[in-house]
């Protein structure tokens, strides 16, 4: 076999495994996406939570709107389309962000993965089977030691203290960099919801964090027991641990003050000392 023919066939075997591998590559990529961007307020199968359930959604409209509006959901409700305008009564007012990356070629992926997943007896994206059974105390009770630190993550990511307060925190309480968690129930629309935010959460923040250390269901769970505990506590004025942040802020600053003057006062007493003994030997 000549070089030139062997050559021929290595590209022909490799453009073949190019149009095997791509879709799979298409695909995974798709999977992702939806993971990190949808997944928050959609299932495929699993219910409407923030929006609506996407099994099957191709059989509602066609494929054409859909690559459409995907790409900018607002532009469609401003536009009057009556559909976009029934998705955004059923959202209770919630309009559907631009997805940033969001071109017609992710779009029509994301189709696909969500036709390819409908026809799945369970889809990967049918998010948590969550009972409406009350949580228990030990439920809750366990939530919390998650929130704060007391348990470990089993994948190692940070505890969600350490940017998130509720009211229940005691001390100092939590941290600042997200928002206060006590109502969360409320903002997102209960439990299911709220349960899929932390499952595959959408902020820029939370993704840096917690792609590749996801939490699991069973620390789900507990969190939301936890969460929904420190929801039905009675509304508070100005956080306590604001209040206590001034006042162990003052009364550092007030020891200090004293614990400065009671060690300077000595040294000063002892320079006024050798001062004054100098004095005495010089007139005698």
């Amino acid at each position: 076999m000549s070089n030139g023919s062997r050559a021929a066939k290595q590209v022909a075997w490799l453009g073949a495994l190019a149009l095997l591998v791509a879709p799979a590559a298409w695909a995974q990529q798709a999977a992702d996406f939806f993971r990190q961007n949808c997944m928050s307020c959609h299932t495929i199968g699993g219910g409407r939570i923030t929006g609506p359930d996407l099994k099957n959604v191709s059989q509602r409209r066609d494929r054409a709107w859909l690559v459409k509006f995907l790409q900018n959901p607002k532009a469609a409700i401003d536009g009057g389309d009556p559909y976009a305008l029934e998705l955004q009564q059923q959202a209770r007012g919630v309009i559907m962000p631009t997805v940033p990356g969001m071109s017609p070629a992710v779009a029509e992926a994301l189709l696909n993965l969500i036709g390819a997943e409908s026809s799945l007896p369970k889809s990967q994206f049918a998010g948590l089977g969550i009972s409406d059974a009350p949580f228990t105390a030990a439920q809750a009770a366990e939530g919390e030691q998650i929130f704060s630190g007391g348990r470990r993550l089993a994948k190692g990511g940070p505890p969600c203290i350490s940017c998130h307060a509720t009211a229940s925190v005691g001390g100092l309480g939590g941290g600042r960099l997200g928002p206060d968690l006590t109502r969360v129930y409320e903002r997102l629309g209960g439990r299911r919801a709220a349960g899929m935010w932390l499952m595959a959460p959408a902020t820029t923040t939370m993704q840096a964090v917690f792609r590749q250390r996801p939490l699991q269901p069973e620390e789900i769970l507990p969190l939301l027991a936890y969460i929904e505990a420190a929801a039905a506590q009675p509304p508070q004025g100005e956080p306590s641990s604001v209040i206590n942040f001034f006042l162990l802020g003052f009364g550092g600053m007030a020891l200090g003050l004293v614990s400065a003057g009671a060690i300077w006062r000595g040294r000063l007493r002892g320079v006024r000392r050798k001062l004054v003994q100098g004095e005495r030997a010089e007139v005698e």
